[in-house]
């Protein structure tokens, strides 16, 4: 097999890496293009030599590294949280929320289903403000005038 065969061979593994999770073929593309610098470097390798070469080099290496890989993948923090948070904002009232009830308030121009979590009514119009989040429920209280 010519060198460039392992080389284009690499780079497709390497290009499928890309594509899947797992981090699998990166061992595989790493092994080829091994092979193909070492076939490109030396003359006369034959095909049994290269592919023993070949599967020992990706078998090692995907037994030395794949799991010190997933781990540090894994173990990174992430960026923050997935969505706006919205605890804290100040929505306002449409229509009566009675305490421990449920109603509707407006945020951002979004009309959102609430429970109120204070111990007075909201009346309707009045700003409240967001407590906690739950699914698609915002806890509100009456904000303090």
């Amino acid at each position: 097999m010519t060198w460039w065969l392992w080389v284009v061979a690499g780079l497709a593994l390497l290009v499928l890496e890309l594509l899947t999770p797992g981090v699998f073929f990166l061992f595989f593309g790493f092994a080829a293009l091994v092979v193909g610098a070492w076939v490109g470097a030396a003359d006369g390798v034959g095909l049994p030599a290269q592919l023993g070469v070949f599967s020992a080099l990706s078998v090692v290496t995907l037994l030395v590294f794949r799991g010190p890989i997933l781990r540090r993948i894994k173990a990174r923090p992430q960026d923050g949280p997935r969505v706006d948070p919205i605890v804290g904002e100040v929505a306002s009232a449409r229509g009566t929320i009675p305490a421990g009830g449920h109603g509707r308030v407006e945020l951002r121009g979004s009309v959102w289903g609430a429970r109120n979590a204070g111990a007075a009514p909201i009346p309707d119009g009045e700003r409240c403000r967001v407590v906690r989040v739950e699914g698609l429920t915002l806890h509100v209280e009456a904000e303090e005038s």
